[in-house]
């Protein structure tokens, strides 16, 4: 706890690659090295959370690299399934698939509902949704409900450094943004709008592996979950849309982590301005960016005055400004008129709209805990 307002930014993959000393590699593929790269920057930054924001990592996965080469973009990895993955220097890995004409999603066409075996042996999928080629090396029955032991390990090794000084938080993606990646987001979109039962039916099975992570994640002692619902703003999907398809498995997966008694909070990017009050309905304790404009339309202000009283709220400095400001004064500027808008009457945690950008430049983060002290802002 802190008796001032908590400052917490999600950093880019991007940018603990290039601010830790760290190989990049080891970041991605290893929970040692993730766990050591958080709380590096926690500490730098004294920040008063923590986002374990990647599953942890099987042991030996890195013993499937056949090799490990460093290029002009990045590290690149050749396993011995021949997949290969390009892990940037300042950028999120990518993995390239040893045989791209097979099928790497879903197609939304001959998907069965009630027979969802098989999702690990697309990568596409799997690759996107928990950043590893495979989950323990064997298909699995359906969406995951059973929690493989190492995904645990970042949590554990985490918490083992900062014991309860720091707020722990896990995430987990949305059952919005698993439909979209099992069948890419051109073809889940349109899904959306040709076939609405059968899109129901998919969500309503693929609520089920965020639900058993984001649960997993509550009993194994984080503070928080972090719902990550980033495609299912205004710039992707109408006001409509979201009642729809997105506030009904949203609640469920709420009322999951509360039965655990832990608090989640959603993360949704850019223009939310128009479903505030949908995204309460979600059940969730607290919202997450709040971009302002140009980047989103939230005005925090606004926002403070619609939900304040309802929820948490976290973010709204421009994430974009923030990468180009060259002076103090430009940073200090943003941080006070996040302060002065969103701390009144306490609920505000000061915080980047969006992730922290790879290249913004240390001193800005480190200004942002000296820059809430000094206002005397109150949680």
């Amino acid at each position: 706890m802190t008796d001032r307002v908590p400052v917490m930014c999600q950093l880019s993959l991007g940018h603990y690659f290039l601010n830790t000393g760290l190989p990049p590699h080891r970041i991605w593929f290893t929970s040692e090295g993730f766990a050591e790269a958080l709380v590096t920057l926690q500490r730098r930054y004294r920040f008063d959370g923590i986002l374990i924001n990647l599953p942890g990592r099987p042991a030996d996965i890195l013993d499937e690299a056949v090799s490990i080469q460093k290029t002009a973009k990045g590290e690149l990895l050749t396993w011995r399934n021949g997949h290969t993955t390009l892990v940037p220097w300042d950028d999120n890995a990518s993995l390239l698939p040893a045989d791209p004409s097979k099928p790497q999603r879903a197609d939304f066409d001959t998907i069965d509902p009630d027979k969802l075996d098989g999702l690990d042996a697309l990568p596409g999928y799997i690759w996107n949704t928990y950043h590893i080629p495979t989950l323990a090396g064997k298909a699995r029955p359906g969406p995951l409900s059973e929690i493989p032991d190492y995904f645990y390990r970042t949590i554990d090794l985490v918490r083992a450094a900062v014991g309860d000084e720091v707020s722990v938080h896990g995430e987990v993606f949305s059952p919005f943004t698993h439909f979209c990646e099992l069948f890419g987001y051109e073809a889940a979109l349109i899904a959306l709008l040709t076939d609405p039962p059968k899109a129901h039916a998919l969500l309503d099975r693929l609520t089920v592996a965020s639900v058993s992570w984001a649960t997993a994640q509550a009993r194994r002692g984080v503070d928080a979950v972090l719902n990550s619902s980033a495609f299912a703003g205004g710039s992707f999907i109408s006001r409509e849309m979201y009642r729809e398809f997105v506030t009904p498995y949203e609640r469920r997966l709420s009322d999951a982590v509360h039965a655990c008694g832990v608090p989640i909070y959603t993360h949704t990017c850019g223009k939310i301005g128009d479903r505030l009050d949908l995204m309460v309905e979600t059940g969730v304790d607290g919202l997450d960016t709040l971009d302002p404009p140009p980047l989103g339309n939230v005005e925090l202000a606004d926002a403070k005055r619609a939900i304040g009283d309802k929820l948490f709220i976290k973010g709204n400095m421009n994430s974009v400004a923030l990468l180009s400001y060259k002076t103090r004064e430009e940073v200090l500027a943003e941080a006070r008129r996040c302060l002065r808008d969103g701390s009144p009457g306490g609920g505000y945690i000061l915080s980047t709209a969006c992730s922290v950008a790879p290249r913004v430049e240390p001193w800005k983060l480190q200004l942002l805990v000296e820059i809430v002290e000094e206002s005397g802002a109150r949680p």
